[in-house]
């Protein structure tokens, strides 16, 4: 019998998810809802690192590994492919094509926190849509500058910095008021190329506003990569026979 563990998050992930059924296993980090609606099995937690997920893959008869994690979760995508590899089974893995800026938007690349911290000091009001990161650095936010971050889930925040807990889809109107009545001047941002959190990129547009977008990380060599959910889906069942 065939059977896929697939990883990922409660987005693309969790179409695919809805396509498997009993055999297969859906796993997810821990952070964040887990769905309870699936056919297919749910797994929570991590494997420790590489060989802890390869011994999972032997006890489990697992024949697929599909890699639909956040482009910028480089640790598990190395783990899930040197897994893969020790079981000497296939790995796929959805790689979502990025954002690309238009004319005139004015976005700035940095690799890191180091690099964010220089970029950001002729800013006063930045808002910070890069996960859960800032939370470590709340302490060191410098005099002048009030921060917005917005993540998944709740954070009290302190006096010189507002934590909204919030998921996508975000819509366009929502976002318009949300940077008005903050008077943002400067979007933090991951290039994640996801249709749910894009809207943001429009409404620093509209402002003249920059943007501040993190390097993707480089993701480790796979046996099929695919661009879309759609042409993922389509594909599996050929493996599954």
């Amino acid at each position: 019998m065939k059977r896929v563990l697939l990883l990922g998050g409660v987005t693309e992930a969790l179409a695919i998810a809805r396509t498997l059924g009993p055999q297969h296993f859906y796993s997810l980090a821990g952070i964040g809802r887990v769905p309870t609606d699936l056919t297919c099995q749910v797994r929570v937690g991590g494997y420790g690192g590489a060989d802890g997920l390869a011994a999972f893959i032997r006890s489990e008869g697992i024949t697929l590994l599909i890699d639909a994690t956040h482009p910028y979760a480089a640790q598990m995508s190395t783990h899930a492919s040197v897994a893969a590899s020790q079981a000497g089974i296939e790995c796929w893995a959805l790689r979502r094509a990025g954002w690309q800026p238009q004319v005139n938007d004015d976005w700035r690349t940095f690799a890191d926190w180091r690099e964010l911290t220089v970029a950001l000091r002729p800013f006063k009001r930045p808002f910070f849509t890069l996960g859960r990161e800032p939370l470590e650095y709340l302490h060191e936010i410098p005099a002048g500058q009030f921060w917005t971050l917005r993540t998944l889930d709740e954070h009290p925040g302190n006096s010189r910095c507002h934590i909204i807990g919030a998921r996508g889809p975000f819509r366009l109107d929502e976002e318009r008021a949300l940077f008005a009545a903050n008077d943002f001047d400067v979007l933090i941002s991951k290039n994640s190329g996801s249709s749910a959190t894009e809207p943001k990129l429009q409404v620093a547009r509209e402002r003249h506003m920059p943007v501040l977008v993190q390097a993707r990380p480089l993701l480790p060599a796979v046996d099929r990569e695919f661009d879309s959910v759609a042409e993922l889906i389509e594909r599996l069942p050929q493996h599954l026979g």
